[in-house]
């Protein structure tokens, strides 16, 4: 029997995942403040969620996984970049969460089943005020409305530390109007000149936390199965959503399973867009370097530890990713038998989404691969890389376009290979100055060859 084992924040232990619902399994992922574009770190949570919403579509079916995915479309920032550009926000929003998508369709990330925007909710998010208000949770001062975080005896459980040093480290507004100072602002009042709604408790905007209380009850219910974001949200905002949430609700639980992934980091320091050392997805595809490199990239540590990004990373990424497309190349006239998903590679991702394990698991495919005498053989081993291709969102592309061998004439190519094959057997026979000059000759024709130990690769030179 198929049992995933999922961290849970709250519970500080791996747990195995029962859904509320099998028919209906429920996932909500803290999504992008669209002011700017997104640089590499703010993609690891979508990666690392994305193998978990594929994961969860495998075992329970593709129809049975409803996973939603927010766009904060208000916010402080997204305002002083609507209010330096004289444009409305939307103009802000829509152009920024246009290329969200579009770096996140290049690095392989699903679409997720939902994805809704703060301001389409602000009906749902009054309406949630008001229940706070009339059940004594929240209450109205110099027109904020601010949840009161001592009329919730669990404040502070998802996060398990002292309400003191949360708030010692946490950046908490101190406010002449807070009962409190962990009280955090559920609605208040917009400058002059920002976009503000109607509510019965004045006109404004909502607090950042509370929209993604308001989406997830839209959208998938007052009770979900997983709810996901970066560990730097734990406290105060998904704190500050479970106390909300849950005295909005009759004391029902927010989410049954909370996982946060780890930092990505430049030299050891978080990337941030505060600290100025942020690489963005474009940039580096502009610069060559594969949506898919980038993913496997984001891969290689497991989705809770931190990640150091650097150029090294990136290099043995695309050698890794030239080495299983060369096997898939090598195997492009064989058909792929129609196999299950690698049970080394499923378990791996069953273990926690243990994604280095589950790569390492398709270097042992591609060695059968490279080792198969038979056709069948052959067939099988094909079939399992794309199998576990489509389950961690690899090997998309087509293997010769992968090395720019699409361009390149028919002929050339059959030459190059024939080439090839001629230099392997050389090698085996260890007539090395044959495979020598062998080399000389792809040389001459601008082709660089890349020996691995699945066999070698090729690609024109620039």
């Amino acid at each position: 029997m198929t049992v995933l084992r999922l961290y849970d924040t709250a519970a500080r232990k791996k747990r195995d995942f029962v859904p509320i619902n099998p028919e209906r399994v429920t996932m909500y992922v803290c999504g992008p403040t669209v002011y700017s574009e997104a640089h590499i770190g703010n993609f690891r949570p979508p990666v690392a969620f994305d193998v978990l919403f594929r994961l969860l579509r495998h075992i329970y079916g593709a129809d049975h996984v409803v996973y939603a995915r927010n766009i904060t479309d208000v916010d402080d920032k997204i305002n002083k970049a609507a209010a330096d550009a004289g444009v409305d926000i939307s103009v802000i929003t829509d152009k920024y969460a246009a290329i969200y998508r579009e770096d996140s369709a290049a690095l392989a990330i699903l679409p997720p089943s939902l994805e809704p925007a703060a301001t389409a909710h602000m009906p749902q998010m009054i309406a949630m005020i008001e229940k706070l208000m009339a059940d004594g949770f929240a209450y109205a001062a110099e027109g904020h409305v601010l949840f009161s975080v001592s009329a919730y005896d669990n404040y502070g459980k998802l996060s398990g530390r002292d309400l003191e040093d949360m708030i010692a480290g946490a950046r908490v507004e101190v406010a002449p109007y807070k009962r409190d100072p962990a009280d955090f602002v559920l609605w208040k009042p917009s400058k002059t000149g920002e976009p503000e709604w109607d509510a019965p408790f004045g006109a404004g905007r909502p607090g950042w936390h509370l929209e993604c209380s308001a989406m997830i009850e839209a959208t998938l219910g007052e009770t979900i199965d997983i709810h996901g974001g970066g560990g730097d949200l734990v406290f105060p905002h998904h704190e500050n959503e479970v106390a909300q949430s849950v005295c909005a609700h009759g004391g029902a639980a927010l989410a049954n399973y909370w996982l946060h992934n780890g930092f990505l980091s430049m030299a050891s320091e978080k990337m941030s867009k505060s600290l100025g050392n942020v690489i963005k997805p474009n940039d580096l595809l502009q610069a060559g370097v594969k949506g898919e490199t980038i993913r496997y990239a984001l891969m290689t540590g497991h989705y809770r530890a931190p990640l150091d990004w650097n150029a090294k990373l990136l290099e043995v990424t695309q050698r890794s990713l030239d080495r299983l497309y060369g096997v898939l190349r090598r195997l492009k006239d064989v058909e792929a038998a129609e196999v299950d998903v690698p049970a080394a590679v499923l378990e791996a991702l069953l273990d926690d989404l243990n994604t280095p394990k589950a790569l390492a698991a398709l270097f042992e495919i591609a060695g059968r691969a490279n080792k198969a005498e038979s056709e069948q053989e052959q067939a099988q081993a094909k079939g399992e890389l794309l199998a576990a291709g489509r389950l961690l969102g690899l090997f998309e592309a087509d293997p010769d376009a992968w090395f720019g061998l699409d361009t390149v004439d028919e002929a050339l190519r059959a030459e190059i290979d024939q080439l090839l094959a001629e230099r392997l057997e050389a090698r085996q026979a260890k007539d090395f100055a044959k495979a020598d000059s062998i080399r000389e000759i792809l040389t001459s024709k601008n082709v660089q060859v890349d020996d691995g130990p699945e066999g070698a690769t090729w690609r024109l030179k620039g």
